[in-house]
């Protein structure tokens, strides 16, 4: 197992996961700032290690391991473990982003990226992780959804919803900022007989979008993940 340890243990500690230098090296590059504790590890069995030993903040893993693959590594780390994971990877396949997200990953970068992107989903991972319970009133822009008086508002005026619609939205506002697969989506709102069945979702998310989004056409706020699902913009 190797690890790297710099800065201070009180501020949020950064496991890499991933077996290039070139990458490694990279990302101390841009994220040994004074914002993290960054720790490294280079193979899927000292990343299990370093994420025991370590206890880290957020993950940033490689689904390339020379041992195990990365989406085993996730779901291990699944059984024990809610920590943030964020893949970064070559894989651009759709499956390939879709197997990682159902196996318990919560975002999936592909190689090669924007550092301000990185960073930006590295703060809203590490902000969804401190909230152990969503806020009872989400806002973003002109969309206020009041979670205990289940009341959906759009610039201020009441908007009705079917009881899916509202179920498939409060869902996203509870995971808001994290791309959430179609497979996921169905199993949560219709249950596990229904993952096959896109077509439902697609359905319920385009009359949701009608009901709040400023233009349907050009959403705002539910935003697609093409291929993979959908992702609920963060106020």
């Amino acid at each position: 197992m190797a690890l790297e340890p710099t800065r201070s243990a009180a501020l949020p500690r950064i496991l890499i996961v991933d077996d290039e230098v070139a990458i490694q090296r990279f990302l101390h590059a841009i994220l040994d700032k004074g914002e993290f504790s960054l720790h490294r590890a280079e193979t899927g069995h000292a990343a299990l290690a370093a994420a025991a030993a370590v206890r880290p903040d957020l993950i940033l893993l490689d689904l390339g391991l020379p041992d195990l693959d990365g989406v085993e590594v996730i779901r291990r780390i699944r059984e024990w473990s809610p920590v943030p994971i964020i893949v970064l990877s070559v894989r651009e396949r759709e499956d390939d982003k879709v197997n990682a997200l159902d196996a318990g990953a919560d975002d999936y970068l592909t190689k090669p990226f924007g550092i301000g992107e990185l960073l930006a989903r590295m703060r809203a991972a590490l902000r969804r992780a401190i909230r152990t319970l969503p806020e009872p009133v989400f806002r973003v822009d002109e969309l206020e959804v009041d979670l205990p008086r289940r009341r959906v508002l759009v610039r201020g005026e009441e908007v009705q919803l079917t009881p899916t619609e509202y179920e498939l939205l409060k869902f996203m506002v509870t995971h808001a900022g994290k791309v959430l697969t179609h497979r996921q989506m169905l199993r949560q709102i219709w249950g596990p007989a229904y993952v096959e069945q896109p077509h439902l979702l697609r359905v319920n998310v385009s009359n949701l979008r009608r009901k709040i989004e400023p233009d349907a056409s050009r959403p705002r706020y539910i935003l697609t993940e093409l291929g993979v699902g959908y992702r609920l913009k963060e106020g």
